[in-house]
């Protein structure tokens, strides 16, 4: 009786500190004011909209219904779209996911150790890919499905096949080629991030380690420059983990709206279907608040691996 007495007391006194600290730093919280505004306005506001709607059936024109559970039901033992939507996506997301993360960081990596002019120059290329709306069309006519198209021109001059290949139409070869372009444009906000946190790794570390026995890149990189960096390794994961399972540009404009057999199809593009093409608002929140559980869980494993490097 008596700790339990000791521990609300304690308790209360930390409650008592914190509230006299929180009015000590009060101008502090005001400048925050603007940012916590906006967060709320555009960010946690909309995510419990949504999961709220993901319980009613609303078609924009009607007043939200509530049905409970039943578009969660639908989803996974009805909508067998949606089955092959999350086939196509995890495939994705496991391929381009680490794949591009590896990548971003070994580039990041290399870059660093190049002249300053030349690494800013470097860095633009290889972030241009990720911004620029221009190379769905160059991946176009790079697979495009006859004899002008870029590989079906070397393919059929080379004789490897007798006939152009539908590259974008044929589901044999359609997440082959949207699992490339996905790679080719995941240089992103991780990379960014990871040559940011290259150039902030003090530079006494390496000497230091060079003294305590460390004799090659490899281990200066293990034992050093990853347990620096782990705030932007983990900032890096979060964003490759969400722009990985948030494939839809890709897949729309290259192999179509919806794509031949649904081959292309993702969690994403049957969101933007029952979304904004159908208007079924009920059933597209149900999907995207699946989305966002499966999203937020998949974060939670890579940072709890990561938080294991250098330890």
């Amino acid at each position: 009786m008596q700790s339990s007495t000791s521990y609300w007391a304690i308790k209360k006194e930390n409650l008592r500190y914190g509230w006299a600290k929180a009015k000590r730093m009060k101008v502090c919280y005001l400048f925050l004011l603007p940012y916590t505004v906006l967060f709320f306005t555009f960010f946690i506001l909309p995510i419990c909209t949504s999961i709220y709607y993901s319980f009613t059936y609303y078609n924009i024109l009607e007043a939200p219904r509530f049905i409970g559970f039943q578009n969660y039901i639908n989803l996974v033992l009805q909508d067998e779209v949606f089955l092959t939507a999350v086939r196509n996506t995890f495939v994705i997301a496991v391929i381009t996911g680490p794949i591009g993360y590896i990548l971003s960081f070994l580039f990041a990596w290399f870059i660093n150790e190049l002249p300053r002019w030349l690494r800013t120059i470097a860095v633009v290329v290889f972030y241009a890919p990720s911004i620029a709306g221009g190379a769905y069309t160059v991946f176009s006519i790079i697979f495009r499905g006859d004899a002008y198209g870029w590989l079906n021109a070397i393919l059929l001059q080379f004789g490897l096949v007798d006939a152009p290949l539908l590259f974008l139409l044929d589901p044999r070869y359609i997440m082959t080629v949207i699992i490339i372009v996905t790679l080719w444009m995941s240089m992103g906000a991780g990379f960014l991030s990871f040559v940011a946190g290259l150039q902030g790794v003090d530079r006494s570390l390496y000497e230091a380690g060079y003294v305590d026995g460390i004799r090659n890149r490899w281990q200066e990189l293990y034992f050093i420059t990853l347990p620096s960096m782990k705030p932007m390794l983990l900032f890096g994961a979060v964003m490759s983990i969400t722009s990985a399972f948030n494939v839809s540009d890709v897949p729309r404009a290259l192999a179509g709206y919806p794509s031949t057999d649904y081959a292309a199809r993702t969690i994403v593009t049957h969101l933007f279907d029952y979304g904004f093409s159908r208007f079924e608002m009920g059933y597209a929140s149900a999907i995207a608040t699946v989305l966002f559980l499966v999203m937020i869980l998949c974060n939670k494993a890579i940072q709890a691996m990561l938080r294991k490097v250098g330890t």
